[in-house]
């Protein structure tokens, strides 16, 4: 059996554009024109060289097969598609802010967690606040 060396670098980077139009619509499965099409609808944007030529990375590539796949095999129209890709966007914003802010709350440095102790008599109530 034959071992294929991955001659991709250690840190490979899935968002870097790398791609050129044809061989991004070769590796999504579609028509360079496609591509084209879902850059003038918004709906995968790849970065532009000092020419104005498209670079597509990996991301767009995935996002590119989404495309098709909920195009043709889900038969959804591409402003269904446009919004579900929105939703999948913000999701991912979501989580990424509950994941830095959970951090956030469980780092002791940076944490401002305050307790409070709360004592009654029948006279007055008093609150004491420390920061923990």
């Amino acid at each position: 059996m034959v071992q294929v060396k991955n001659h991709l670098p250690a840190r490979y980077d899935a968002s870097a554009p790398m791609f050129l139009i044809s061989t991004a619509a070769r590796l999504a499965g579609m028509h360079p024109q496609t591509l084209r099409t879902y850059d003038r609808l918004g709906l995968v944007t790849p970065k532009r060289t000092s020419g104005r030529g498209r670079r597509y990375s990996m991301v767009d590539v995935d996002k590119l097969r989404l495309v098709h796949y909920l195009t043709q095999e889900e038969g959804i129209n591409l402003e269904g598609v446009r919004h579900i890709l929105e939703l999948r966007e913000q999701v991912e914003r979501l989580q990424s802010e509950v994941l830095h802010l959970t951090q956030e709350l469980h780092n002791p440095r940076t944490s401002t967690t305050v307790s409070r102790v709360f004592t009654a008599s029948a006279e007055e109530v008093w609150v004491r606040t420390r920061k923990v």
